[in-house]
């Protein structure tokens, strides 16, 4: 993390502001600048790990800017700089919720020392919030399992039942005459759709709460992704979408189950394609990464809503009117047996992007 945080330094001070910016950068890490508040409060929609905020700003000051800024990014942390330290300052920064307080100028290691430990602490909160988020997983999982171990007989045997009788009821019905067919056939295609619906829904309790052994063999991660491009083509066509694709050439394999994987990528991907409005963008990449691959998923919509983040591989959490919740903790679950990491963030393309990354085979 420390290497490829993203740092966001607010001062009016141009040349100390480009100064901090090349320090910053020669350690690798991914710098915004910005030399008022209100540019500050811009540029961290996108977040940050740490803001470097100087005390005195043109347009506001330091300490109210990082009351708004921890509420932009409640992950994040802090750090006040300024060139006249007294104690109602110091006091200021600690009403504040800053990490720590620095007096200008101070040394690069001591900033430097100063960043690398509001990142620990950036850390820290964030693998307590996965612990957290983990330990609801394991409450709802544990419902799941109970619920799954009567729910198959109960649910999917009055709904082979229903659907036998719904093809009886529609041989029947395409014996009568075809202008009084057609005020019948309508409503029963409506219920065969809806049964299918319930099919499915109980598809998805029955893999989540009991995931089959995976049967790992060498996938080609280019035939999983042309054959989820293939079939979404005509999805994204009538959707008025641009589906576009960035796969590397030699990609290596990944040890996997490929129906799993094109399980992952097609959830993925039509997510996505919800998400992108009409004349938006759907973006699929893959590329390898030191012992990795990564997969990505890139749309145009409107991203995920800040309330929403924690919560999306959640069991049973949903935006959808007629979601099941079930379909990103099952993609996450995948990717987790096989070995890899699955996650989040904001895309270039303006939405979200979900990232998959799996070890080589």
């Amino acid at each position: 993390m420390s290497k490829d945080a993203r740092i966001l330094v607010v001062d009016d001070n141009t040349a100390l502001l480009d100064n901090l910016r090349q320090i910053l950068e020669e350690e690798e890490y991914r710098v915004a600048v910005a030399p008022s508040a209100a540019q500050a409060l811009e540029k961290a929609g996108s977040g940050f790990d740490v803001a470097l905020v100087d005390l005195r700003l043109p347009d506001a000051s330091g300490t109210a800017l990082a009351v708004q800024l921890k509420d932009l990014s409640p992950g994040g942390e802090i750090v006040l700089l300024t060139g006249f330290a007294t104690l109602e300052t110091a006091i200021g920064a600690v009403r504040a919720g800053a990490f720590a307080y620095l007096v200008k100028p101070c040394s690069t290691a001591d900033l430097l020392l100063t960043i690398e430990q509001a990142l620990r602490q950036v850390r820290l909160h964030a693998e307590k919030r996965e612990l957290a988020r983990r330990a609801q997983v394991a409450e709802k999982l544990a419902a799941v399992g109970t619920l799954t171990a009567g729910i198959s007989h109960e649910i999917r045997n009055p709904l082979n039942a229903a659907g036998l009788q719904l093809a009886v009821l529609e041989r029947r019905i395409c014996k009568l005459t075809e202008d009084l067919q057609g005020p019948l056939l309508e409503p029963l295609g409506l219920v065969r759709d809806e049964i299918r619906r319930l099919e499915h829904l109980l598809e998805d309790f029955l893999q989540f709460a009991r995931p089959r052994e995976l049967d790992a063999r060498p996938v080609e991660v280019q035939g999983v992704l042309e054959a989820v491009l293939g079939l979404l083509g005509g999805d994204a066509e009538r959707r008025g979408i641009a589906l576009e694709q960035q796969i590397a050439p030699d990609l290596p394999s990944v040890l996997g189950d490929a129906e799993r994987l094109r399980q992952v990528m097609m959830n993925l991907a039509l997510n996505a394609l919800e998400a992108a409005p009409r004349g938006g963008r759907v973006r699929v990449t893959a590329r390898a990464v030191d012992r990795d691959v990564v997969l990505a998923v890139d749309d145009s919509g409107p991203g995920i809503p800040p309330e929403n983040a924690e919560r999306i591989f959640e069991p049973f959490f949903t935006t959808k009117a007629s979601g099941s919740g079930l379909g990103l903790p099952i993609v996450h679950a995948i990717v987790i047996q096989h070995g890899g990491s699955i996650g989040y963030e904001k895309s270039p393309l303006g939405g979200a992007r979900f990232w998959v990354r799996l070890p080589r085979a």
